[in-house]
């Protein structure tokens, strides 16, 4: 058994609380491989914010799940090496779907995790994540359930179609559950392209604007559940500049859209407290490395294509953090 605490990390207990009372979200970034990890910490603390680094199961194979210890170890090292001697970082196993996956990214040093019950019935939900809860919580880790499924498609997590959340059920699955946060479902999506052209009106520019989110959703369970802290996946904003960028140096995203911002920032003041961004990182370094390896034919030197996606990634994270999240100067 591995405790979170030794390796300088921290749960979203006391992180979520502060949030709610801020008006603030945390970020939580998704992250495959030590240009993402090294562009998140610097832009932390940069901004002097907490932040939640997120492993979905396929990123923890990539990486090694020993690999990722050591370096979630040095990621907290490195926030120090650069200034902040007290960082609040949170290492969170994201859409774990099974009970024992859980349980060994508890046991090897996770101070967070998500179980992700969805895809099965509601009482199979609540029995499973309370089973997730039971046994986290004896070691001081938090969990996160999710009611209601998200659209699209993110690694090994996919689906058709949403189902929203429904708020007259909330109470109920928290009580029985015991979970210390709720992910919920009010019209965002995974990946890179969240919606259908058909679900989407266009603007004078010819550029898809994706329909509302259901704020009417998030609301009934903040009614239902006051106080309680509330997550929102699939809040990637899919920037048109970076696909812009993917698409002239060759690559062929065609309608791409995400979240707007707005709605985001009006997310981020509600009960909202974590945002889960992956695609607009993935977006901005393949960006940076398609630019690359198209003005620089002859480049092999992985620093020389690497090094811009890392910067580039930064800049979109110091951008959620103080523009969208407003979690910056938290720290």
């Amino acid at each position: 058994m591995i405790s979170y605490k030794d390796l300088g990390l921290v749960n979203t207990k006391k992180m979520f609380a502060e949030a709610m009372k801020g008006g603030y979200a945390i970020p939580a970034f998704n992250f495959n491989n030590m240009e993402q990890l090294q562009a998140i910490i610097q832009a932390a603390v940069e901004t002097k914010s907490p932040v939640i680094l997120q492993v979905l199961s396929g990123a923890r194979e990539y990486v090694n799940q020993t690999l990722l210890r050591y370096i979630t170890k040095g990621a907290v090292e490195y926030a120090k090496e650069l200034g902040c001697p007290n960082p609040q970082i949170v290492l969170h196993l994201d859409h774990g779907d099974t009970f024992e996956l859980c349980k060994h990214c508890i046991d090897t040093g996770f101070s967070s995790v998500m179980i992700d019950g969805s895809h099965h019935s509601y009482d199979e939900n609540v029995a499973l994540t309370k089973k997730v809860v039971e046994y986290a919580h004896q070691f001081d880790v938090t969990v996160e359930g999710e009611l209601g499924v998200l659209a699209g498609v993110e690694d090994e997590v996919s689906a058709e179609h949403h189902t929203y959340t429904k708020p007259e059920e909330v109470v109920d699955f928290v009580t029985k559950t015991g979970c210390d946060s709720l992910a919920i479902s009010i019209g965002t999506s995974h990946g890179a392209n969240k919606f259908k052209p058909e679900q989407c009106t266009r603007n004078a520019e010819g550029i898809l604007v994706p329909p509302p989110l259901r704020f009417d959703v998030l609301e009934g369970c903040e009614k239902e559940l006051p106080g309680f802290p509330i997550v929102l996946h699939g809040a990637s904003s899919v920037p048109q500049e970076e696909i812009e960028t993917i698409n002239t140096y060759g690559g062929a995203l065609k309608d791409a859209i995400g979240i707007p911002e707005d709605m985001l920032r009006k997310a981020a003041k509600s009960a909202v407290c974590k945002i889960n961004i992956d695609s607009d990182s993935r977006l901005a370094m393949t960006a940076a490395i398609r630019k690359t390896f198209a003005i620089s034919p002859a480049e092999f030197d992985p620093r020389k294509y690497l090094g811009p996606a890392r910067e580039n990634a930064k800049k979109l994270y110091v951008h959620k953090i103080v523009n969208v999240l407003d979690s910056a100067d938290k720290l």
